[in-house]
C-alpha cells in the first residue's frame, strides 16, 4: 500500500525520532529522554493518564512500544548518523 499511513496511529518517523529527543520536561525523571524512561514510569502514566499535548502522546507511544517489547525498533534511529 504505497502513500499509506503507518499501521500504528502516531507512529511515523517524525514520532519516533522525537522520542529519542525529546527529554521529560517535569517529574522524578525530568531531563531524561523518553526512549530512555523505565517501563514502569511508563506504566504508572497509562494507569494515572497521560497528560495532554504532544508530550503525553509521545509517552503513550513510547507505553505501546514498551509495552508491546518494541523498544528496538528505535535502535537503528539512535545509530543513525547525524543523531
Amino acid at each position: 500500500m504505497e502513500g499509506a499511513g503507518p499501521a500504528v496511529p502516531g507512529c511515523d518517523a517524525r514520532r519516533l525520532q522525537l522520542l529519542l529527543t525529546r527529554e521529560m520536561p517535569f517529574g522524578k525523571h525530568r531531563g531524561t529522554v523518553i526512549a530512555d524512561l523505565p517501563a514502569n514510569y511508563l506504566h504508572w502514566f497509562a494507569r494515572e493518564g497521560f497528560p495532554r499535548g504532544e508530550i503525553g502522546q509521545l509517552l503513550a507511544l513510547m507505553y505501546e512500544l514498551d509495552h508491546n517489547g518494541l523498544r528496538d525498533l528505535l535502535a537503528p534511529l539512535r545509530a543513525a548518523p547525524g543523531r
